[in-house]
């Protein structure tokens, strides 16, 4: 191919086959690296990926199975992502019925473990990458939606030519990947078509299917105590919540991605925190998170109005839903009344939050209200202190 074809800008009047079509050839068969905008980064990383394993892109694909072992465990030890995620997959199949599109649901190795939606079995291309134990990882079967979700992290949409191999042209899938409990991923979602029209927009479905079967997996953990936040301003009680949930000593058993992302510690727990009571991995404690105490979370909960407004030790606020568990099939936390009496009111912990990060500054006022984002007067006044004359 000439300097010139490389360098030529692609239009929408080319036509998406044909982007993807000079894409392939320059990167696939030419090994050179694409000009930006000719196709999505990650797909070109995917490509590249193949191409290091010593794929070529015309040899036959073969949809392996796992053996039954292998698949026994598998299914063993997604048993929960199974029971849990298999209510909402029904639903979603209802969803896209008539799209021609289906649902498959893997493990985080890219193994079938279960599928949804209408699905033509008299088609060998449907029911090869349906059989449940199928490994449709990246490097069993190139670059599809679920390799590439499972390798990126992120939500994908994949067309046709976008596939690495040649006999694979013939899907198109959204897929995104599925977050436990935890914080790590456990797994992945697809929709795939076969000659389907093109559907970006089921990009938006998968991903939001995909955070349904996330916050249900994080309310099937146990615990006593499950908090909803989200920033002042917004509704609580919508799936756009964060979700903590808390067992009966403040310890966080689980927490959703949206969480994770609100507050820096539930992110990236620290390696030497340890669970008293079980042999779970380390995790973080209610108090390292909200500048409130574990009591008046609970306490709110049965309040007639449980909406808090809660200091973050990042000197953020959120607002908090409390929901306390049915007490049928849920420890009760070791909480008496006159310890809540003698919690501390939520503006005496405003102020030991402020006095802790002036103390953490060594003093500096300046530095400490930079590092909770208020002016040094309300530092000064929270001190019952005067501010310097200038």
């Amino acid at each position: 191919m000439s300097s010139a074809a490389h360098s030529a800008p692609l239009t929408e009047a080319t036509g998406r086959l044909e982007a993807i079509a000079r894409a392939r050839q320059v990167a696939i068969q030419d090994r050179s690296a694409l000009p930006t905008g000719w196709i999505a980064p990650w797909v070109e990383r995917s490509w590249q990926r193949c191409l290091g394993l010593g794929l070529a892109p015309q040899q036959p694909v073969v949809f392996d199975t796992v053996t039954h072992q292998q698949m026994q465990r598998a299914q063993e030890a997604n048993r929960q992502l199974l029971q849990t995620a298999k209510p909402i997959l029904e639903k979603l199949g209802r969803a896209i019925v008539n799209t021609r599109y289906f649902a498959i649901l893997t493990n985080r190795d890219g193994v079938v473990v279960d599928t949804s939606g209408p699905i033509d079995r008299s088609d060998p291309r449907a029911d090869l990458i349906t059989r449940i134990g199928t490994d449709l990882s990246e490097s069993s079967v190139g670059t599809t939606a679920i390799g590439a979700a499972l390798n990126e992290l992120q939500p994908v949409w994949l067309h046709r030519g976008e596939h690495f191999f040649s006999n694979t042209a013939v899907y198109s899938c959204a897929g995104a990947p599925l977050w436990g409990p935890d914080g790590a991923c456990v797994g992945m979602l697809d929709l795939t078509g076969i000659d389907a029209v093109e559907r970006p927009e089921l990009k938006h479905l998968v991903t939001q299917t995909a955070s349904h079967i996330e916050n249900a997996l994080v309310l099937a953990q146990p615990h006593t105590l499950m908090v909803r936040l989200n920033w002042p301003g917004n509704a609580l009680g919508t799936d756009a919540d964060g979700i903590v949930c808390l067992d009966a000593d403040g310890w966080v058993t689980a927490a959703n991605p949206t969480a994770r992302q609100m507050v820096a510690q539930l992110a990236a727990p620290r390696a030497e925190q340890s669970h008293p009571h079980s042999q779970r991995p380390a995790t973080v404690h209610v108090s390292e998170v909200f500048g409130i105490g574990f009591e008046l979370l609970y306490d709110a909960a049965y309040r007639s109005d449980p909406v808090l407004e809660i200091p973050l030790w990042t000197g953020l606020r959120l607002q908090a839903l409390p929901v306390a568990c049915s007490m049928e099939n849920q420890a009760v936390p070791n909480i008496s009344r006159a310890a809540l009496r003698n919690a501390l009111p939520l503006k005496d912990l405003e102020d030991a939050l402020i006095r802790k990060a002036v103390e953490q500054a060594r003093g500096n006022v300046a530095h400490a209200a930079l590092a909770l984002g208020i002016s040094r007067a309300t530092v000064y006044r929270k001190l019952g202190k005067k501010p310097p004359a200038n």
